[in-house]
């Protein structure tokens, strides 16, 4: 950031005094895209369309973030010279915000900040060290489910595979209509993978009938959950700038519905969350606007969830020292 730029808040909200209840973390994080890039740019171009949106929130009832604290943290900055050394930077970078005394908002940034964020969670206290606990709740174009994209096996087209690798407990995708035959073969023959495809959530004719089924499975979720929303998971009428947006994607009112089914389950807690390929857009701001609202309405869903009770707070963890905590986690690596 350079000396004198001024930091944008969410929501272009002012700081308030007292420890942070939200957190909304920039991962300016882009080393694999395969198609369009400046997903780099995109978490500060969100940061600052957010200042345009509005702050009530039919679900939560009020203005947001109520008598909650919001702060938006400066970005990550990543500088190892290695592509698994700037994940296990971004490891101890979301450590400082994942021991459930706040709720964590990820912008990204290409979708390889997924696997990070997961290590970072096994610190929080819902989990203890056991992503098997956890469910991944996935809105995107792609299954992300590739073993390795040109060579790369942390690239952003694996990310989802990469965290049934950690052992997370179950993923739920919905959204998903870009695939390779490997892909779909380990959706087929994954028990801990359930995926919805836009060819049937979409369906003009039947697609109401897969739409409440998905809904009624996130309402049916019990224990904690991820949510990562890959925007390219709507139409991309809606997000045309993200790095490769799929035609025949979720419309804006059914990512609304996902978030808001997710929030109001008193049995789900959702310890985090992330809005990831954001790419600021040449000439029209939709794209950044329209993850802005996303990132929004998931705090809408958060202050929703702690008014109705549904969300335990833990005690800071104020023995966190960030230079004893440097994480080896991908460095170290070893792939089977």
């Amino acid at each position: 950031m350079a000396e004198g730029e001024d930091v944008l808040q969410f929501l272009d909200l002012e700081t308030r005094k007292g420890q942070t209840d939200i957190a909304v973390l920039q991962l300016p994080y882009e080393l694999t895209t395969s198609y369009g890039s400046g997903t780099a740019s995109g978490p500060k171009a969100c940061v600052k369309a957010s200042a345009q949106v509005e702050l009530y929130d039919p679900l939560y009832g009020d203005d947001l973030p109520g008598d909650l604290i919001l702060s938006t943290p400066l970005p990550w900055i990543g500088t190892a010279g290695t592509l698994r050394g700037q994940l296990d930077e971004m490891v101890d970078f979301a450590k400082q915000y994942t021991d459930g005394s706040l709720f964590p908002l990820f912008l990204g940034g290409e979708h390889g900040i997924l696997p990070p964020i997961l290590e970072a969670l096994k610190s929080h206290p819902s989990l203890t060290g056991d992503l098997s606990k956890l469910t991944v709740v996935q809105i995107d174009a792609h299954a992300d489910l590739r073993s390795e994209l040109d060579g790369e096996i942390f690239s952003h087209a694996c990310a989802a595979s990469r965290s049934i690798d950690m052992g997370i407990g179950r993923l739920l995708q919905v959204g998903i209509r870009a695939f390779s035959k490997e892909e779909f073969e380990c959706i087929e023959t994954n028990e801990h993978i359930t995926t919805f495809f836009a060819r049937d959530t979409q369906h003009p004719c039947t697609g109401a009938q897969h739409w409440t089924a998905w809904i009624d499975m996130l309402r049916a979720i019990d224990g904690p959950v991820h949510l990562t929303i890959d925007i390219d998971g709507l139409d991309g009428s809606l997000v045309p700038s993200t790095g490769t947006p799929v035609p025949g994607g979720l419309q804006f009112w059914q990512a609304v519905e996902t978030i808001e089914a997710l929030f109001s389950n008193p049995h789900a807690e959702v310890i985090s969350a992330d809005v990831n390929e954001i790419v600021p857009q040449e000439n029209t701001p939709l794209t950044e606007f329209t993850a802005a609202m996303l990132a929004t309405k998931i705090i809408g869903g958060h202050c929703y969830s702690r008014k109705m009770g549904f969300w335990k707070t833990y005690p800071q963890n104020v023995n966190f020292d960030e230079n004893a905590t440097q994480s080896t986690f991908f460095s170290t690596w070893t792939e089977g």
